[in-house]
């Protein structure tokens, strides 16, 4: 535990020197949303490089790795290529890749469709599952550790305030511009 903690301090220290933490750059005289975003974005990344750290020291395996498995597991019947793409907003390129991998360790099964002789859907086997299932009982812990700072209430009223946000930023009127 001690070096977990020792790790997101170094992580944090690493993420948050005034050259790299883009926040620490922001002064009075810059608008509250702006240093708004920038303490959301410097959270973000701060979770995330210890995530990243753990899932590659626990399991040997990448974050997009992880995150392709996760919407699998959320799709039994599997999805095509491009909706992963779409779904994890990364290229195809990278989708093929990252699915050769997990195909050759026996994680998921690459399919044909049927109706389209271009694409192929994808799916977690048995083995991926478990794995994954074990992956995400331990993420989900990891993730409740980091957030340990802030009480209930504080987690309640913060997943309000950004679901707000979220609703503004959907509205058709948003996308307009």
């Amino acid at each position: 535990m001690r070096q977990k903690r020792d790790a997101i301090r170094l992580v944090a220290d690493h993420i948050e020197s005034p050259a790299l933490d883009a926040e620490s750059r922001v002064t009075d005289d810059n608008h509250q949303s702006l240093r708004l975003w920038l303490r959301m974005l410097s959270c973000t990344n701060l979770v995330e490089a210890e995530i990243r750290s753990r899932l590659r020291a626990e399991f040997g395996i990448t974050l997009p790795r992880f995150d392709l498995m996760a919407q699998l597991d959320r799709h039994p019947e599997g999805l095509r290529m491009g909706d992963l793409s779409k779904r994890l907003m990364v290229t195809g390129g990278s989708i093929t890749g990252i699915t050769d991998q997990l195909e050759q360790e026996g994680l998921v099964l690459r399919d044909a469709v049927p109706d389209d002789r271009r694409a192929y859907s994808v799916r977690l086997t048995a083995a991926g599952r478990r794995a994954f299932k074990r992956m995400a009982s331990v993420h989900e812990g990891w993730i409740t550790e980091l957030m340990a700072g802030l009480s209930g209430a504080e987690r309640s009223t913060m997943c309000e305030l950004l679901a707000t946000m979220k609703r503004g930023l959907t509205a058709p009127e948003q996308n307009d511009h």
